[in-house]
């Protein structure tokens, strides 16, 4: 069985040449009339630059972005967010109406949308909500992504919206078990605020390992939109060639680059280390409260709450100026909440707020680390 991740892209893209634009030579001048862009700069850019298109690749931001990750520059594409990431796998690996995409529900929803924009099957393997933790079934994985054809198979670690982590040995086991069949991508948005290693150093060893990174949340800089996929670096070549000229706004590359200085990095570990701690608070404080009946342990910036009366805690919320995502619609979270940690002055404003949400009749509970939930009550079920 052929090793070679490119054996799974669609035949039609495997010498597919893609679109050069005018800043993919490699030119050297003073006049530069090869784009055609505007003579004159806007009246409204004070620097002069943006009449300029930027670097399809922004060659001191990959290489910033290779040395935080710890993995070459030919081994990273940086994007609009992981989004991009995600809808570049989907439209270079899977053939519309035939190849499948595989993900975990309740999860991020961009996987299934950008598979079903390409034509592509969506198999679904859903979370196990455990007593504990939400968890995925890596053998149930492993066997549908075979059985049902999916070439990709996206995993969210840590999850979002449940917030688990999963093991590194055992994701590339399957990644191994899958080798030549399909890619493992491995989506590592809040892997910075995770306990566990980040599997980038991984993609070498394992080329059938794709991960995604960004710099939206740890990091700060979501509205700058950049991702990065890491992965075998003819994976990277293949996805730049499918990818769209000029993705990396100038200004938003600075900004990034500006990011990754040694004084901004120490201040995002300081900043990350105090929602470790806030995450572990609120924990504890939303376990207490009586409209309250589950908090799942995380690892993300974030946590995954069930409430008695989901719609009365999201309005309390809302009145007190709190806003908090909705995950009703999602599969199995119909009476739950995701909140994400604020700084610590957020966070006590939103646990005033669900105080007077309003509580069940009996609020009985039996309560662990992060967890709470009516004596009697099944994990994962309403009272």
């Amino acid at each position: 069985m052929s090793t070679d991740p490119l054996q799974l892209a669609r035949p039609d893209l495997r010498g597919f040449a893609g679109y050069r634009s005018a800043r993919s030579e490699a030119l050297r001048g003073e006049v530069w009339l090869n784009a055609n862009e505007a003579a004159w700069a806007n009246s409204a850019d004070r620097d002069g630059l943006a009449r300029r298109y930027p670097q399809p690749q922004p060659r001191d931001l990959r290489v910033a972005l290779a040395g935080l990750y710890d993995v070459e520059p030919e081994q990273l594409l940086i994007g609009r967010g992981s989004d991009e990431g995600i809808d570049l796998l989907v439209r270079a690996f899977c053939v519309p109406g035939s190849d499948a995409v595989l993900v975990t529900p309740p999860v991020f929803g961009m996987y299934a949308v950008s598979a079903r924009l390409q034509g592509a099957g969506v198999v679904d393997v859903p979370l196990q909500d455990a007593t504990d933790d939400f968890r995925v079934d890596l053998q149930q994985v492993a066997a549908r992504a075979e059985g049902e054809g999916a070439k990709l198979v996206f995993l969210c670690s840590p999850g979002n919206p449940a917030g688990g982590v999963i093991p590194r040995d055992a994701v590339l086991r399957l990644a191994q078990q899958l080798q030549g069949r399909a890619l493992v991508v491995v989506d590592e948005a809040y892997i910075e605020f995770a306990d566990a290693p980040s599997l980038a150093t991984d993609v070498g060893l394992q080329r059938n390992l794709i991960v995604l990174r960004t710099l939206s949340k740890a990091h700060a800089l979501a509205a700058a939109r950049i991702g990065c996929v890491i992965a075998d670096a003819h994976v990277i070549a293949l996805l730049q060639r499918c990818q769209a000229p000029y993705p990396v706004p100038a200004p938003c590359a600075a900004l990034a680059l500006g990011a990754l200085q040694p004084a901004s990095l120490a201040q995002t570990r300081d900043h990350v280390e105090t929602i470790r701690q806030e995450r572990g608070r609120l924990g504890t404080a939303l376990a207490a409260l009586p409209a309250v009946h589950r908090v799942y342990p995380s690892q993300g910036n974030f946590l995954l709450v069930r409430c008695f009366d989901a719609e009365a805690a999201f309005r309390a919320l809302l009145a007190a100026g709190v806003v908090v995502r909705d995950q009703r619609a999602a599969p199995q979270l119909g009476d739950a909440l995701r909140i994400s940690i604020g700084t610590p002055e957020e966070n006590d404003r939103m646990i005033a707020a669900l105080r007077v949400a309003g509580a069940p009749l009996r609020h009985d509970f039996v309560s662990g680390e992060a967890m709470s939930r009516p004596s009697g009550t099944p994990a994962g079920e309403a009272a």
